[in-house]
């Protein structure tokens, strides 16, 4: 029995619901990342490290809610927060304490928070971001990274998915102002943003390529870029909505000594709830103050009407509290689990594959084209990744693990040795 017949046989509900889901929503779901074929299994609960189907099967999660449950799910105190909160309410729409407790935790911990402002996704971060670069600069162009992933804003959809030089999507336009350069690759870097100095009025980079394929750049290039974009009077805009509270305490610019001008969160500091976070220099975020001023004098960064919601407040600030009171203890923990199993998956390949990540984030490339290294986007689009979702694939199918087919793994403090074990054996198991 080949795996499709195998995960057929033992999701049978999940298709009925999902063939159900497929009548109602475009491909059947609301993320186009989250359909693979036949389909997607209909989880019904999930706690720890484990999510559970509607037909009973359990699987270990290292796609962990893209990325962002750092706790697993539903941990305890979280919940227990919750809980307390819902007795209160959920939505007020108005200023409440909450908001100002996370940004208390969050300003102390990532030092150019000088100023907060929260929405409920991280697009709409990145899609401020963008905005207020433009209204402190005078300046139209922005540059990402080929490859970076900054959600669906137009502002940012581009260069994106390999190949880099085609548009993503139809209904775009001035795509003119979005210029793309290469990770890691300074030389070539300075050199495009130089062509477009004139009207450069940012850019905008993650510092560990999440969806790009989970490549973390080198502190040289970052800073490279860096001193450029603030000698041209650009801003500089990291984005840490992967990477914030991911690997420490607070944000990873830090420990590259680099000085951005604006920063987005998201993900963890939401602790599983709906949040995006943009925070920068008090003299830059003044630009979205509208008090007293004229239209033209403004940067309009709005909300939303979910934002500072408080049940995403108190998620946020017992995620956080959780983190920082386990004094370092989480993270050496997950920290030694990501370095343990990129080691030992690098053992099991060999050269067949090239293990990026780090921290508690992993991924697996299966080489082609004569690729030796992954330093950025194209390196890992022109691996097989249509080998790397068989072999998620499989591990769904046969072992109860889950990865998402095809992306970046997440490990959290729910997971223990003896997961990462259980995988690197489904691993052994796999035949290329």
């Amino acid at each position: 029995m080949n795996i499709i017949s195998e995960y057929k046989k033992k999701t049978r509900k999940s298709a009925k619901v999902f063939a159900r889901s497929s009548k109602l929503h475009i491909n059947g779901v609301s993320h186009n990342i989250r359909f693979y074929e036949p389909y997607p299994f209909v989880v019904k609960k999930s706690s720890g490290k484990n999510l559970i189907d509607v037909d009973g099967n359990k699987y270990a999660d290292y796609w962990m809610g893209h990325w962002s449950l750092i706790l697993g799910h539903g941990p305890k105190k979280v919940k227990e927060s919750l809980q307390k909160q819902m007795e209160k309410s959920w939505m007020y729409g108005t200023v409440n304490e909450q908001t100002i407790k996370l940004s208390e935790i969050i300003s102390k911990a990532v030092p150019v928070a000088e100023k907060i402002r929260y929405v409920t996704s991280g697009t709409e971060a990145t899609m401020y971001a963008v905005r207020l670069a433009r209204s402190v600069t005078g300046r139209k162009i922005i540059a990402k990274i080929d490859g970076g992933w900054h959600g669906y804003t137009s502002d940012l959809l581009k260069s994106v998915n390999w190949p880099f030089s085609e548009s993503e999507s139809s209904g775009m336009i001035n795509e003119e102002k979005i210029i793309s350069i290469p990770y890691n690759n300074l030389e070539g870097s300075l050199k495009i943003l130089k062509k477009n100095s004139e009207n450069l009025a940012g850019v905008i980079i993650e510092p560990v390529l999440g969806g790009g394929g989970c490549i973390p750049a080198t502190s040289e290039y970052l800073k490279g870029i860096q001193e450029f974009v603030h000698k041209n009077k650009s801003l500089f805009i990291l984005d840490e909505i992967v990477t914030a509270f991911r690997f420490r305490f607070g944000c990873l610019y830090p420990t590259m000594k680099l000085d951005p001008d604006i920063v987005t969160l998201g993900k963890i500091v939401g602790g599983g709830m709906a949040i995006g976070v943009m925070c920068g220099k008090k003299e830059i975020m003044q630009y979205a103050d509208t008090t007293g001023k004229k239209k033209s004098e403004r940067s309009y960064v709005g909300g939303g009407t979910f934002s500072t919601n408080p049940i995403s407040m108190v998620a946020g600030y017992s995620t956080l509290s959780k983190l920082k009171n386990s004094k370092n203890t989480i993270y050496s923990q997950i920290n030694r689990l990501g370095e343990f199993a990129r080691k030992e998956l690098e053992k099991i390949f060999g050269d067949k594959v090239i293990i990026t990540g780090k921290g508690s984030l992993f991924m697996t490339h299966f080489a082609k084209n004569g690729i030796t290294e992954i330093t950025n986007a194209t390196h890992a689009a022109k691996c097989d990744s249509t080998m790397l979702q068989r072999y998620h694939f499989k591990m769904i199918s046969q072992d109860g693990i889950f990865f998402l087919p095809g992306k970046l793994g997440a490990i959290s403090a729910a997971h223990s040795k003896g997961d990462i074990k259980k995988m690197l054996l489904a691993t052994e198991n796999f035949k290329l």
